[in-house]
């Protein structure tokens, strides 16, 4: 192959009459790995697609618990996909961004931010499920299509990948088996505190501590998030289980040098949480047992290097301050096929993708990181800073709306 490898599709140039098809490895099949794969055997019907996973393709991953919170955009990809298990998602009909005291207005008052579906004329502003609701639907999808074209879409399932190469005109990928393609595409990532540090790292100092807490009198479909002097703790509504009650994911943000809920019981977490949340929240009943998480940012200064593209936690692991780490993935993935569905070579499809990812990618880096990293300054009138810009984005509805869209669709 030469240096700039033509693409064969419908929309390449007449330099790609003859090619050899576009081979893509897929390393990792956890949400933004399958689709992917999915994307592009439904938009490149030339390429030859091999998905690369270390689990075994007879492990059931529908029970996985692990919660997901998917913006609007998110969610219709997964509709277009045929991956979309609404029976299992709760939609998100509200958000509510607020702040505990102290931070009040000058004149009083509890600055928040209501942003509402039916204000943006949306059927909802996204959804959460659990990581098993999201994977089953897409590793089913994968499956299926795998099977009904054989001769160009693999599976490599209990296959972990130990390394990549550069080669002249692609990659070689190490699964037990050196193999060439014209392009590797890595969408596997894990948390913060068990990856390799990127070129931008930053610890925050900061554990997130994760558990469900099962609520009263709490309004279906309202997402929560209040600003502490610690940090941002937030209520993400699940689907009502079998015995009607109300449930809500909780991610709670703490300062890991002097952690305030390590030593609690759950009682006293429990009664320290009910203390946090506003009313709306509802009343907090009960709390299951909690995990602890260290947090940072962990990110590529570019998508591509050379023939080897890193795409969702890969190529950033963000703070959960705005929720937006999966969304982003879901993003790159997304771009990363159109690009390489229009390109007449792998190499502009790259140059494509880092171009079109830039301003979503880094603006989302940037507020994320902004809001972690303000948690642990001590400037004197930062929390009634903070509390004036909250007041002002629910006082001037094109701003609030504005910021309805980034979180629905990301920057475009």
């Amino acid at each position: 192959m030469s240096s700039s490898t033509p693409i064969s599709s419908p929309q390449a140039t007449s330099a790609a009459v003859g090619a050899p098809p576009l081979r893509i490895a897929v390393v990792g099949a956890g949400p933004v790995g399958l689709a992917l794969g999915l994307l592009a055997a439904r938009h490149l019907p030339q390429a030859q697609i091999t998905l690369f996973d270390a689990r075994p393709a007879d492990k059931d991953v529908s029970g996985d618990p692990r919660v997901l919170a998917l913006s609007l955009g998110s969610v219709q990809m997964l509709q277009q996909l045929r991956a979309w298990d609404a029976a299992s998602a709760q939609p998100i009909q509200e958000v509510m961004v607020s702040q505990q005291p102290p931070g009040t207005l000058p004149l009083g008052g509890q600055p928040q931010v209501n942003i509402r579906a039916r204000d943006e004329g949306v059927p909802m502003l996204g959804a959460v499920l659990s990581y098993g609701a999201v994977v089953a639907p897409l590793q089913r999808a994968w499956f299926e299509q795998a099977q009904g074209e054989p001769q160009r879409l693999f599976t490599r399932f209990g296959t972990p990948v130990a390394s990549f190469k550069p080669v002249p005109g692609g990659v070689e990928v190490d699964a037990g088996i050196a193999e060439t393609y014209d392009l590797a595409v890595v969408a596997e990532g894990g948390v913060f505190a068990e990856q390799a540090r990127k070129t931008i790292a930053r610890d925050y100092g900061q554990t997130a501590w994760i558990g469900t807490v099962t609520l009263q009198g709490a309004r279906p479909g309202l997402a929560i998030e209040r600003f502490t002097r610690q940090g941002p703790a937030a209520l993400l509504p699940l689907p009502m289980g079998a015995d009607g009650a109300q449930r809500a994911s909780l991610v709670w943000c703490v300062d890991s040098s002097d952690d305030p809920v390590k030593d609690l019981t759950d009682a006293q977490r429990l009664a320290v949480l009910s203390s946090i949340f506003p009313a709306e929240a509802g009343r907090l009943v009960s709390l299951t047992p909690m995990k602890a998480f260290a947090l940072g940012l962990n990110a590529e200064r570019t998508l591509a290097r050379e023939r080897t593209v890193r795409i969702g936690n890969a190529a950033q692991t963000l703070h959960p301050v705005a929720g937006q780490g999966l969304n982003l993935g879901l993003r790159d993935a997304y771009t990363l096929v159109h690009a390489l569905k229009r390109a007449d070579s792998i190499e502009s499809a790259l140059r494509r993708v880092e171009f079109q990812r830039a301003p979503d990618r880094w603006s989302t880096i940037a507020v994320t990181d902004f809001l972690a990293r303000t948690f642990t300054w001590q400037v004197p009138g930062l929390p009634t800073a903070r509390a004036l810009g909250l007041a002002l984005l629910q006082a001037v509805p094109p701003l609030k709306s504005a910021l309805a869209r980034q979180m629905m669709f990301g920057r475009r």
